[in-house]
């Protein structure tokens, strides 16, 4: 497992989020200005340089559910309020369209170039905003100088610890079927042509060598495929052509998006239900957590303007049916860790919860399930 995964994780899935979330605000109509604002309080939450630091740091990757929370909280960073069944759908749509670009870039190392794009795409959303743009250059300089001299073997290791933790995941995704990329069961069709990864020759020829380095045989194969060799490689500075397209914004032309859980993660689900018990980890991950979330800055909401729900559904009855079909084990449940041995440790985790709440917000009725937040008050 690799210690340098977690970034390209928050930043990959932050940008797939934001993305989903611009598609949204533009298909409810939602006024220019509240949807700018939207998309630049999370984009100046999401950039902190504080919670950039901490998330620079070396570490393990958090479970699900721990990363779950880091981002309920960030899409709750603004005015804008998703009940739990919009939410379920924005993670699935994040999720499923990270690990699809994982699973198709052509060389390891190209997962950087993947983030790249999405950072490109960030930058698209706040071009009036010149501090927020400059927050997301300076984590563009924070990845270039931590990732720009690994190796083809450190690459492979952070690709493998992404699939590790996509593994379980099959949510059946409208786009993906459509365009046949993505099968029934959930699971992605890997392509046998197209283009190569850059440096490569196109397959069909084997080469044996001697001891001494001396090319002694050639044998000629049929591959199968049509492949053509990469033009260039794509860019990995501030500006420049990516070549790669994975990590471009796929909602960009406006279509309809639904999710459904396979048949093999309902099984595979209600197979895994989680004990109530605390992991003997949970302590530890939640003080890595609290850390980690310590650093955003959730920005209260100043003076009259209320706040509005965004529905990731085509309708309100659509996101009421999804939130009675959602399998119990799926949901996300309250971990009640009591670690009052450490007073000082209490003390540091309350104040950072403390910083989360967002006040004068009017309430809308209990069975849209407006408020997400009371998921980390109860920790």
């Amino acid at each position: 497992m690799s210690v340098r995964t977690l970034p390209l994780l928050f930043l990959n899935l932050g940008g797939e989020m934001l993305y989903i979330l611009d598609q949204r605000l533009r298909a409810q109509n939602v006024p220019g200005d509240k949807a700018r604002k939207v998309l630049n309080d999370i984009i100046s939450t999401m950039f902190n340089r504080k919670f950039m630091e901490e998330l620079f740091k070396p570490q393990e990757l958090y479970s699900k559910k721990a990363l779950r929370t880091v981002y309920d909280r960030l899409a709750h960073a603004s005015i804008m309020r998703l009940n739990q069944a919009s939410m379920d759908k924005l993670y699935d749509l994040m999720t499923m369209a990270f690990k699809y670009q994982v699973l198709l870039c052509p060389r390891p190392k190209d997962v950087l170039l993947v983030t790249f794009n999405h950072l490109d795409a960030i930058k698209g959303f706040i071009q009036d905003s010149p501090t927020i743009l400059h927050q997301v250059d300076e984590t563009f300089q924070q990845l270039t100088e931590i990732y720009g001299g690994l190796s083809a073997g450190e690459f492979q290791l952070i690709r493998q610890t992404l699939l590790i933790f996509f593994q379980d995941l099959h949510v059946r995704v409208s786009i993906f079927l459509k365009d046949k990329v993505q099968n029934s069961n959930g699971r992605f069709v890997l392509p046998v042509s197209g283009p190569l990864p850059w440096g490569t020759k196109v397959p069909g020829l084997i080469r044996t060598f001697n001891d001494k380095g001396e090319e002694v045989r050639k044998v000629e194969f049929k591959h199968g495929g049509s492949y053509v060799t990469a033009p260039k490689e794509g860019s990995f500075e501030l500006y420049g052509d990516r070549v790669l397209k994975l990590g471009t914004n796929m909602y960009s032309v406006n279509r309809p998006v639904e999710t459904h859980m396979s048949g093999a993660s309902e099984n595979l689900a209600a197979q895994t239900q989680e004990s109530i018990a605390p992991n003997p980890l949970a302590k530890e991950e939640l003080n890595l957590l609290a850390r980690l979330i310590g650093g955003m800055e959730i920005k209260k909401p100043s003076g009259p303007e209320p706040g509005f729900r965004l529905n990731l559904f085509t309708t309100d009855e659509e996101e009421e049916q999804a939130a009675l079909t959602r399998p119990e084990e799926l949901f996300y449940e309250v971990i009640n860790i009591q670690a009052t041995q450490d007073q000082q440790t209490n003390e540091e985790l309350a104040r950072i919860m403390g910083e989360f709440e967002i006040s004068d917000q009017p309430r809308r009725s209990a069975s849209k399930g407006d408020d997400l937040l009371a998921m980390m008050d109860e920790l």
